[in-house]
């Protein structure tokens, strides 16, 4: 047998293969002659047929898709561990206005807390200059791809030159992805439950910005996988701690007994990028932190 038709018959990883590829008949199957018969439903390939695969009892493959693909292609472009943000897409950039305020309270609130678009994006920064000593393979910048703080994390870490994870999600408005995602890296999903796996799944620390019920969602998340211990303990940190103590009052759920005292050093409470890099570089040893 050629050396080059031998090639052909190797799957990634060199194992031999000698049935044909999915793909090939994908594009046989465009090339049949319209018939009644081939035209119809039933006769197209499983794997291509979109109507099949929306039906409700390949709800189980669809879940086990949206778990497989970003999984498969992370793998791929070598990333090991990531640094997850959330925060609100309500938060506008410093100086432009807050495009979701409805009344004078909201949009005087979102413009002082624009502060915390900059500070995300300099703490972006502060984790791709660490990543870049390691190859963009660990400590790499996840989000979740749309505009607010989502947008400045990633903003801060594709300024410093690294590579940036977007996991965007079908909404009615606000999650677009945003201009500064990876292309490569930039995913779209429509399970919530699929897509809070994805972010903690390499997460190296959890860091939380204001935000509105997707971040509760996305904060308690974590914080119950880590108190639980169904996770390894890393760093949970929260940005503006007045914010928190006024949205969630932890010292009355352990006044009542529901968490333990000990819960409450789940958290690191900071203000400013710098801050928060510090509670890495002190849980991970790493000796030199952003100046």
């Amino acid at each position: 047998m050629a050396a080059g038709k031998e090639e052909k018959m190797r799957r990634k990883g060199g194992v031999f293969d000698p049935l044909k590829d999915s793909s090939v008949d994908k594009l046989r199957a465009r090339a049949i002659p319209r018939t009644p018969q081939s035209e119809s439903p039933s006769y197209r390939l499983a794997y291509t047929d979109e109507d099949f695969l929306c039906r409700d009892e390949l709800r189980p493959v669809r879940l086990q898709l949206e778990l497989l693909k970003p999984e498969m292609m992370l793998t791929e472009m070598g990333i090991k561990s990531t640094v997850v943000l959330f925060g609100g897409a309500r938060i506008p950039e410093p100086g432009t206005e807050p495009w979701a305020a409805r009344n004078e309270v909201q949009s005087r609130n979102l413009k002082e807390a624009s502060v915390y678009y900059e500070e995300a994006r300099r703490f972006a920064a502060h984790c791709a200059d660490h990543s870049a000593t390691l190859d963009h393979q660990e400590f790499v910048v996840v989000t979740g791809g749309g505009p607010g703080v989502m947008e400045a994390g990633n903003r801060g870490a594709a300024e410093a030159g690294a590579p940036t994870i977007g996991l965007n999600i079908l909404l009615p408005h606000e999650q677009a992805p945003n201009r500064y995602v990876t292309p490569a890296l930039s995913f779209n999903f429509h399970y919530f439950a699929i897509r809070k796996m994805h972010f903690l799944m390499r997460a190296r620390a959890v860091v939380v910005f204001p935000g509105g019920f997707g971040t509760l969602d996305e904060l308690f998340e974590a914080l119950t996988l880590i108190q639980t211990r169904r996770m390894e303990r890393i760093p949970l940190i929260l940005f503006a701690e007045k914010f928190w103590r006024t949205i969630v009052n932890f010292e009355a759920l352990a006044d009542f007994g529901t968490i333990a005292p000990e819960d409450m050093d789940l958290i690191n409470f900071v203000e400013t990028a710098d801050e928060a890099w510090q509670v890495l570089a002190d849980f991970y040893d790493i000796k030199k932190a952003r100046s």
